[in-house]
């Protein structure tokens, strides 16, 4: 019988504490727990703690999670809610993904000040974005779009557009939701003309591998469809080493036992693309996923990949 309160590791922007909170008041629903029997710490990380620079420069995924993957390990933390686009292919070996909460939206949202549309806005217009995805998908849109690299919370970067520092900015409309501001979006791109990011819209919770209390306590909320397609999407983005120095998109959809993958491969200048469908069986997501980024990086060829490294 758990006595203690079970220690949920969040990073502590608004957006971060939502999705924490989300995953909480889950698990209370499914085992009919009280509030006080979970603790939420919170942690700020280095992708927090640097915003002057892309996250490129500065290490790419793993930024906003390795301080939480430190106290899991340790033992200070049972387990820890993150955005799933934020976690690195690669865990810390004694970690894994243990459980995804039913995925929100997964499409891009446009912020515009003076148009609501990208394809509306002016001649030249400066876009902010910090997402490399973003920033080729908007050159390939819009070659005259001024880009500059955007980044901060949610708040902060509605912010700096009303201040007039850009034209339009871009967010996950998953986001927007569970913050409550959808009020402020102008447009909603449709994924497949302006594919996501590889697992936009997944929440994840990261815990010790071999900790059966916590697997079992995380598995009364995990939900299928999104295990699956979010395990395809990052087998994709594992196979192409997938960081944020790679502009990659792609989303996976389950329908029955059947699993769909299309992915996409973009120079940063928007101007060269390759991408790729395919489908399977539910059970081999993962392997599905790793198969079409072997594919589409055989496809095209080391030179691709040597030319904006």
């Amino acid at each position: 019988m758990q006595t203690k309160p079970f220690r949920i590791g969040t990073r502590g922007s608004p957006l971060a504490l939502a999705q924490a909170h989300e995953a909480r008041d889950r698990l209370m629903a499914a085992h009919g727990l009280p509030t006080e029997m979970f603790e939420i710490s919170v942690l700020t990380t280095r992708g927090d703690r640097i915003t002057d620079r892309s996250l490129a420069e500065i290490g790419g995924k793993g930024l906003f999670t390795e301080e939480l993957e430190l106290k899991l390990l340790a033992g200070d933390l049972d387990f820890a809610v993150h955005s799933a686009k934020d976690v690195a292919t690669t865990l810390p070996e004694g970690l894994w993904l243990s459980a995804y909460l039913p995925r929100e939206d997964i499409r891009d949202a446009v912020i515009g000040r003076t148009a609501p549309k990208l394809i509306e806005l002016p001649l030249g217009a400066t876009v902010g974005s910090s997402s490399l995805r973003r920033q080729a998908l908007i050159r390939r849109l819009r070659p005259d779009i001024n880009v500059v690299t955007f980044r901060g919370l949610v708040e902060t970067r509605l912010r700096k557009l009303n201040e007039g520092q850009v034209d339009a900015t871009l967010l996950a409309l998953a986001g927007l939701k569970r913050l409550g501001k959808v009020e402020v979006l102008t447009d909603i791109l449709d994924p497949d003309e302006f594919p996501p990011a590889p697992a936009q819209g997944a929440i994840c919770i990261e815990s010790r591998i071999g900790d059966e209390r916590i697997t079992e306590l995380l598995s009364a909320v995990n939900d299928s469809p999104t295990f699956d397609t979010v395990s395809c999407e990052r087998g994709f983005l594992a196979a192409l080493d997938g960081s944020c120095r790679t502009p990659i998109a792609g989303y996976a959809v389950c329908e029955g036992d059947h699993i769909r993958l299309f992915g996409m491969i973009i120079t940063p200048d928007g101007q060269t693309q390759h991408t790729i469908t395919i489908e399977g069986n539910r059970r081999d997501a993962e392997a599905l996923g790793t198969n079409a980024g072997q594919t589409i990086r055989e496809r095209a060829g080391s030179t691709f990949f040597d030319d904006w490294r």
